[in-house]
């Protein structure tokens, strides 16, 4: 079964939380704090895979979760980080933000890799929040939630030429002919349901042939079979655009079927309405199509479009026709990788340039205050990740809370805003009371007289 889209959701793992832990050595004079940090939580990649040809593994397979770090623990002990998680998928997945529908990673090489949900950070252990005026700091940092995406996955087919066309027009008869591939050719429209690629071999190279399901009138609009599967035309350098001269199923316009295909591939994308175009005129075996030739060889000619007469059935005018192509696409490829250079900046001689692709979305850092009759409301994913690392209910970390607020902006934001002390301010989904820092109580110590001493 072809499957060309799925939905998944990657859960990332959290971080380890850090370790709160004082020395208590007896060797060891005012201790101090010796938490240590937490792992960070595993990430999920997306990686391609040349042995993959469908999304079929996702139809039953749909949640992907990495493990998460563990804790710190003491004399400064490093928790474990969690295992990163890689999803194989094929060549030609386009992935997508599923609430947003924004394109984040288009995974076209061998073993290109894009994460898709980021491992959260391992907390910080106490030993991290001493300074001279607080040497016993009582918190520690909680581990950073992983991030969790919802994911829509889409399977465009790589291939170099794709053939295109009126359903029993002789596309699958072609490529049986010129491939070793064996799709199924019978007299009826919408023989092929699926599409079929083929491997065209010519002298030590060749190029994949990718036979499209016919298209008909209104196929842009979601007609026949069109909408499910035009998107796999889009990567195509080539169409050869196969045309029933001998009007076997009642249509005795060749010229007429040419515009309205074509119609229907700018209305799907603009851009493959420039797409260079080899016209096939099959079925030559046929008296119709024998009389019918001279005139639509006139018209292709006038259009500037190189036409050949073929017959897929009988096998007969195709080796012109696969080496036209093939001069034809290494043109193109050279083309193409010069552009795509350029567009990355990718300096000369670099070899494969995936790694120039980007590898992850960054964190997103802004954020938004709103004021209500509740009080401030300050949102964001900056915000979310900030409350979920701290226990803002501990005294002791206020200090650590406000520090961080003045570094990320928050705090004069508010005051532009209007906050005033005892103001009720919603970092997130927690509450709390704008104002000066509470001080923390300060444990009472005996005096030690020294010996000797008055």
């Amino acid at each position: 079964m072809f499957q060309d889209h799925a939905r998944i959701t990657a859960r990332a793992g959290n971080g380890g939380d850090g370790s709160m832990h004082m020395r208590r050595e007896k060797y060891a004079a005012m201790g101090g704090p010796d938490g240590g940090d937490g792992g960070r939580g595993g990430s999920i990649y997306l990686e391609g895979d040349p042995s993959q040809n469908t999304l079929l593994s996702f139809r039953h397979k749909r949640q992907f979760a990495a493990t998460a770090g563990t804790g710190g623990g003491r004399r400064n002990s490093h928790g474990k980080a969690g295992d990163d998680l890689v999803i194989k998928v094929p060549l030609g997945t386009v992935v997508r933000d599923f609430e947003s529908g924004e394109d984040l990673a288009d995974i076209v090489e061998a073993r290109q890799r894009f994460m898709v949900a980021r491992g959260g950070k391992g907390g910080l252990g106490n030993t991290h929040f001493k300074t001279a005026v607080r040497q016993a700091p009582e918190f520690a940092q909680r581990g950073e939630p992983g991030q969790v995406q919802e994911l829509a996955l889409e399977l465009r087919l790589i291939a170099d030429v794709g053939l295109v066309g009126y359903p029993n027009a002789g596309k699958s008869s072609f490529l049986a002919a010129v491939t070793a591939a064996q799709p199924k050719v019978a007299s009826y429209p919408f023989t092929t349901l699926e599409p079929m690629l083929g491997v065209v071999p010519i002298d030590e190279d060749g190029f994949v042939l990718a036979d499209i399901p016919g298209l008909i009138e209104g196929a842009s609009h979601g007609a026949g079979l069109g909408l499910q599967f035009l998107r796999h035309v889009e990567r195509t350098r080539l169409l050869l655009h196969v045309v029933d001269l001998a009007g076997t199923d009642g249509r005795g316009d060749a010229v007429g079927d040419f515009d309205r295909i074509n119609a229907e591939l700018e209305s799907y994308a603009e851009r493959l309405a420039t797409r260079p175009q080899v016209i096939l005129a099959n079925k030559m075996d046929v008296p119709e199509a024998q009389a019918a030739w001279p005139a639509f060889r006139s018209e292709m000619e006038r259009r500037g479009l190189p036409c050949f007469p073929i017959s897929a059935a009988g096998r007969e005018g195709l080796d012109p026709v696969v080496r036209m192509v093939a001069a034809r696409l290494a043109e193109l490829r050279i083309d193409d990788e010069t552009a795509r250079r350029a567009a990355l900046q990718v300096p000369a001689g670099a070899g494969s340039f995936a790694r120039y692709e980007p590898a992850s979305r960054e964190p997103d850092r802004s954020f938004r205050i709103e004021a209500s009759p509740e009080g401030f409301l300050v949102n964001g994913d900056v915000i979310d990740r900030l409350v979920a690392m701290i226990d803002i209910d501990l005294v002791a970390s206020q200090p650590y809370l406000r520090e961080r607020l003045r570094n990320l902006g928050v705090t004069d934001a508010l005051i532009s805003a209007g906050v005033r002390n005892g103001d009720t301010v919603y970092l997130s989904k927690e509450r709390i009371r704008w104002g000066p820092p509470e001080e923390p109580p300060r444990r009472r110590t005996a005096r030690v007289r020294k010996s000797g001493a008055r």
